[in-house]
């Protein structure tokens, strides 16, 4: 981290104590400021409380969905600058479309690797495009 800039915020919205001591491990390790809390329920007031840069949004939570909590977010207008990247278990091509369409910035499937979730979020924080969306794009022009 740079002199005189303000740490990037991450609030981490995981129910698995173990995935949610991983993600720990690897935010503080990047010099993120970071929050936890362990169910969808009262996330998205947290998220209106804090004004985090950056969400990590499981999927499936207990009592509100990650989905529902994007959805959310997205509806909010003062949210609009907070990043969001969801996590599963279940990283179908479907579910990932799932959360791209509802607003998500990045979505990675569970079990993740340490190095592929550091260059997410990294991308994500800087405000580059998923490497995908363009050639799907294309793809679908032409189809």
């Amino acid at each position: 981290m740079q002199e005189g800039r303000e740490a990037k915020r991450v609030l981490i919205v995981e129910d698995e104590d173990n995935i949610a001591i991983a993600l720990d491990y690897l935010i503080s390790r990047e010099g993120y400021e970071h929050t936890r809390t362990a169910t969808g329920a009262g996330a998205v007031d947290l998220i209106r409380r804090t004004r985090p840069d950056l969400v990590l949004l499981d999927v499936m939570l207990p009592e509100v969905s990650g989905y529902e909590i994007c959805q959310n977010v997205r509806m909010d207008p003062d949210l609009g600058d907070v990043k969001i990247l969801m996590m599963t278990a279940r990283g179908s091509a479907m579910e990932r479309r799932k959360g791209l369409a509802m607003g998500a910035d990045g979505f990675i499937s569970k079990p993740f690797e340490l190095k592929e979730l550091r260059a997410e979020v990294r991308r994500i924080l800087s405000g580059d495009p998923p490497p995908d969306l363009e050639p799907a794009a294309d793809r679908e022009r032409r189809e």
